[in-house]
């Protein structure tokens, strides 16, 4: 903890309020307004033609939160391993664990299925800000024009999808200060690859994660199918065959999912003091379940692993953003600087902005502190913990949504969202019912504990326990079926109306609640776009073009140099190696979670592994989460490396970018290579890339 405060200190003394022009390599940036002239002033380079469309027609975006990148023309796709885990999982068995044991497809026709991945590789961006402002006007209220943008952006999509028949999200940028078309090409037919052992993806375990040094081989490859074939890409990353070397320039291409650096001090206030110690309530009860659950025995372990792994990581997250937020020093300076930035825009906004802003924004936070558990519990689904549910959740307001409108529909059952939606309710994923009795006993009791006078958890339990609601609505139900849940989505609202399944019924009952608490949530985000629009477009005329937009999980260019930092009065190198991995799992006594694969050892022992290799290197790129699998690329976009995380002190980077300490972690692209050729013997696949 301590490491993070003294990060949270160094950050405070550099950020502003609001957003601020780029500091050092910092900054998440548009692919239609990189950075070129700090690239070309600050580090001498200057991208030559088509260099950032290549990179980022390369780049891919992976629907379960990640990122990814195209390595070869054939569809070869590089992402980690902890990015595929769902997969892993989901093709795993009692006699196949793939998450634990790896993964490995000599030829394409042992490339394994995934059930229910979609990736999304972006083919054109399109300002639309004047398209979607042009629907509302003058005087109207905060809260109608959110609504009367909403059904702007769904027209807007649906022309686009009618038009060119691909994905097309209209993006919200600056928290409401510009609208943007992202058209995407998807890929729902994706293969597994290459896979290596959870051991070695995640060696070190938990209390390794967000530190540095680390010694993992974090990566995995897929393929992308079209027509049954493997698909042939247009561009595609090389692979670099010297690395990178400390003080190299190096850019990522990813997919951030949120930042909060343009948010006001009421919003930072919201989050520190509301949001973030809700969510880590949530999350630390359930890693304990989890831990509780897994101890049971094998398949226990086995069905819960990847949850597990992801409730950890997000928890650690939030206990490092949530430090940051309480340090004092930095609010106090967020405060001060706020207050200079509302003194110029009085002097110099070329605009009125009577409407107090900050005023309206800090109104809208009072309100979402009221609201957040119902949001939380019923509209998120945290008190029904259960695939089956999900499953009946999404069937109910498939039937009512489709009746509408598609401009009045909510977002993910536009036209424009359909498919990918249907791909997760259609998933032939395997169900596990144990897991899901005790996932749904759990969360309603947690449900119970944190609103104990919310009317509907009675109504739910109906006089029983938690557990016993559970396994009636577990063992009772055929969500499990996807034939049955074809049938239910075909019926339409009829259908659902008539059915007597235990999980429709539930929802049923949820859903009006549920709808109400949204309502609440969007009319609230209605206000804070319309509010940060017009401080956005303050913002835009004292900077220009030389502000980026906060994170929003669309595809951003990053860059930096990599480089070492100091910490506690010691030098932490740029790069460790894969010898570096054996003396790091013999100083932790070689037990899990420091105990490396038997492929590792029996490589070491034969002689034939280079123990000198960098194995992971770090780096002054601004990544966040959802960057896990991004590609690390030189000047020449050749892949040096792979994202897959970032150091304790990082973490704060969620409000601001800090050089000081702050880095991305990757896998370095010759750890890669040298364990796919001597370790695995994945011939092919070491062809394929040299080849590509």
């Amino acid at each position: 903890m301590s490491m993070i405060k003294n990060a949270a200190l160094g950050l405070a003394s550099l950020l502003a309020a609001g957003a601020s022009l780029a500091r050092g390599d910092e900054g998440m940036w548009v692919f239609n307004n990189p950075p070129l002239k700090t690239l070309k002033s600050v580090h001498g380079f200057e991208p030559p033609p088509g260099w950032a469309q290549h990179l980022r027609s390369a780049a891919v975006r992976f629907n379960n939160g990640g990122s990814g990148s195209f390595v070869s023309r054939d569809g070869l796709i590089m992402t980690n391993h902890h990015v595929g885990a769902d997969t892993l999982a989901k093709l795993g068995s009692s006699t196949k664990d793939y998450y634990r044991d790896g993964f490995l497809a000599q030829t394409h026709d042992q490339e394994a299925k995934a059930p229910d991945l979609e990736l999304n590789a972006l083919v054109e961006i399109t300002d639309v800000t004047a398209r979607v402002n042009a629907e509302v006007k003058p005087l109207t209220d905060d809260i109608e024009a959110g609504r009367l943008k909403r059904e702007a952006m769904a027209r807007i999509e649906k022309e686009a999808t009618d038009k060119n028949g691909l994905r097309n999200d209209v993006v919200t940028l600056y928290q409401g200060g510009q609208y943007h078309l992202y058209t995407y090409k998807k890929y729902t037919d994706v293969r597994l690859v290459f896979a290596p052992e959870f051991d070695i993806a995640f060696f070190g375990g938990d209390p390794d994660n967000f530190e540095y040094p680390r010694y993992d081989l974090d990566v995995c490859f897929f393929r992308a199918y079209e027509n049954d074939k493997p698909a042939r890409v247009e561009h595609w990353l090389t692979w670099s065959k010297d690395g990178s070397r400390e003080g190299d320039l190096v850019f990522v291409a990813g997919h951030p999912g949120q930042t909060n650096r343009l948010n006001t001090v009421a919003s930072l206030e919201y989050l520190r003091d509301v949001q973030f110690p809700l969510s880590l309530s949530y999350l630390r009860d359930r890693e304990a379940f989890l831990l509780e659950y897994a101890a049971k025995g094998a398949e226990q372990a086995r069905h819960s692993k990847e949850e597990l792994f992801g409730v950890q990581n997000s928890r650690k997250a939030r206990v490092g953003g949530l430090e940051g937020l309480k340090n004092s020093a930095f609010m106090e300076r967020k405060k001060k600087a706020e207050s200079e930035l509302k003194a110029w825009y009085a002097k110099h906004a070329t605009f009125d902005l009577a409407r107090s802003p900050w005023d309206n924004i800090a109104g809208a936070q009072e309100r979402a502190a009221k609201v957040i558990k119902p949001n939380f519990y019923l509209e998120r689904g945290r008190a029904f913990g259960s695939s089956l549910y999900q499953f009946a959740h999404t069937l109910v307001r498939l039937a009512a949504e489709s009746t509408k409108p598609n401009q009045d529909r909510l977002g993910e059952y536009r036209e424009s969202s359909l498919k990918s939606l249907e791909l997760g309710l259609f998933s032939p994923a395997p169900i596990y019912p144990e897991f899901e009795e005790a996932q749904l006993a759990h969360s309603l009791a947690d449900w119970r504990k944190m609103m104990p006078q919310e009317p509907l958890v009675e109504q739910v339990l109906k006089g029983r326990t938690p557990a016993q609601a559970a396994h009636e609505l577990v063992s009772t139900t055929k969500m499990g079926d996807v034939a049955h849940r074809r049938a239910l989505a075909a019926a339409g609202g009829a259908g659902i109306e008539q059915s007597d399944d235990p999980m429709i019924k539930l929802a049923l009952l949820v859903d009006p609640a549920a709808r109400a608490a949204r309502k609440i949530h969007e009319d609230i985000e209605g206000i804070e776009a319309a509010n940060y629009a017009l401080i956005a477009r303050a913002l835009f005329e004292q900077k220009g073009n030389t502000l980026y937009p906060d994170a929003t999980f669309t595809l951003r260019l990053a860059y930096g140099i990599v480089k070492g930092y100091e910490q506690a009065g010691k030098q932490i190198p740029a790069y460790t190696t894969i010898g570096g991995a054996f003396e790091h799992s013999r100083a932790h006594g070689q037990e899990p979670p420091y105990a490396l694969p038997k492929s590792w050892i029996k490589a070491r022992d034969s002689g034939v592994l280079k123990l000198d290799t960098a194995l992971n290197f770090v780096s002054t790129a601004d990544i966040i989460g959802g960057n896990s699998g991004s590609p690390v690329v030189n000047r020449t976009n050749e892949v040096v490396g792979l994202i897959f995380d970032g150091n304790i002190q990082s973490l704060v980077l969620d409000f601001g970018y800090d050089e000081a300490q702050a880095r991305a972690v990757s896998v370095d692209s010759r750890a890669i290579l040298e364990a796919l050729k001597t370790i695995y013997q994945a011939k092919a696949l070491v062809a394929e890339l040299a080849g590509s």
